[in-house]
């Protein structure tokens, strides 16, 4: 398997490509304008207008560089198509329930995509390395930082 860091799924790969180019396009503009706009206030030495838009741009640029980075080593990986049996694996969406009854449904993704309350659950994290090679049926047990869940797999897709 890929290095769980530079996988992502397509949907991964459009988001962080959106994201550069509104970073490079109206990001590097706007910041244009503001060191324009304090360069026409006068003395540089003393202009924090000027120096904070500095700062600013560089870290801009340096956002701007580990996103190119991020791109240019990102392994798409689509779910593989799967049926009856399936296992829990990158690009699943998996629905648990708890020792308490309640039920979960995680996707699991890479890092950058991870977003756990809008059901999306990094790869790395120890939730998806726990459920990761399961099967519907089968039961895990997860340490967290509020205790040990038993968690039981109720479905994969």
């Amino acid at each position: 398997m890929s290095d769980p860091a530079n996988m992502t799924t397509a949907e991964g790969l459009q988001a962080m490509e959106a994201e550069l180019a509104e970073l490079e396009g109206e990001g590097r503009r706007e910041i244009a304008a503001r060191i324009k706009t304090a360069r026409e206030w006068g003395d540089l030495k003393e202009n924090s207008e000027y120096h904070d838009a500095k700062n600013e741009q560089a870290h801009l640029e340096t956002k701007i560089a580990r996103l190119r980075e991020k791109i240019t080593g990102a392994v798409v990986v689509e779910k593989a198509a799967g049926g009856a049996g399936e296992l829990v694996g990158f690009g699943s969406t998996v629905v648990v329930r708890d020792d308490a009854g309640a039920e979960q449904t995680w996707q699991i993704v890479s890092s950058h995509d991870a977003a756990p309350r809008e059901g999306r659950l990094s790869a790395e994290s120890p939730m998806a390395l726990a459920l990761i090679g399961r099967a519907a049926g089968e039961q895990t047990a997860v340490t967290l930082p509020k205790g040990t869940r038993t968690l039981t797999v109720v479905s994969v897709s």
